[in-house]
């Protein structure tokens, strides 16, 4: 797993600690001796009965029920398995992430099989590797016309309202870590 994902995890179940004042194994137990035994409605449950966000909702029950991606070892398989015959990709998205961990505590990571979906109290980006020479990042931001390398998000993915696509490690550049931290503040 890469130390940018462990970071990323270790740095969501703090924040919900010290948020909730509740330690993991506390939430685990909360989990584990709630009745419920179907994952959405564990998620639903931490998210009416305590308050909690979904992306740590859905996190802390990967992590009680050691299941899915969310869990450390399998958060970093997925994101592995994204850039197998991409790794040149690789330390481009590791850049990215450590600059966006670099915009507050409450960045929550979720990798999926194809993508890493980056999320504050919403989905604000996610960052795919679409070939093996591109990288692909997804913005949502209102109110900003596409412009240059920030394209419309169109029918590249429904949860995004921009594209960026990274070709070039020039094209990591100062613009796309401010619109990425324009999605970040509107996501707040």
């Amino acid at each position: 797993m890469s130390d940018s994902i462990k970071r990323a995890v270790a740095n969501q179940l703090k924040n919900v600690e010290e948020k909730t004042g509740k330690k993991l194994e506390e939430w685990k137990s909360v989990i584990n001796n709630s009745g419920l035994v179907k994952h959405g409605e564990l998620v639903a449950m931490l998210k009416e009965k305590h308050g909690l966000g979904h992306g740590n909702a859905n996190m802390l029950v990967h992590e009680a029920k050691q299941s899915a991606a969310t869990t450390a070892e399998n958060t970093g398989e997925l994101v592995t398995n994204q850039y197998n015959g991409k790794e040149a990709l690789k330390k481009w998205y590791d850049d990215v992430i450590e600059q966006v961990n670099a915009f507050g505590n409450d960045v929550e990571l979720s990798p999926k099989k194809a993508y890493v979906s980056l999320r504050r109290k919403k989905q604000f980006a996610l960052i795919q590797p679409s070939t093996k020479t591109r990288l692909d990042i997804g913005v949502n931001i209102k109110n900003v016309e596409p412009s240059g390398k920030l394209e419309a998000g169109g029918s590249w993915n429904a949860m995004c309202t921009h594209r960026i696509k990274i070709e070039d490690k020039k094209d990591l550049n100062k613009d796309v870590i401010n619109w990425l931290k324009q999605a970040y503040d509107q996501a707040g």
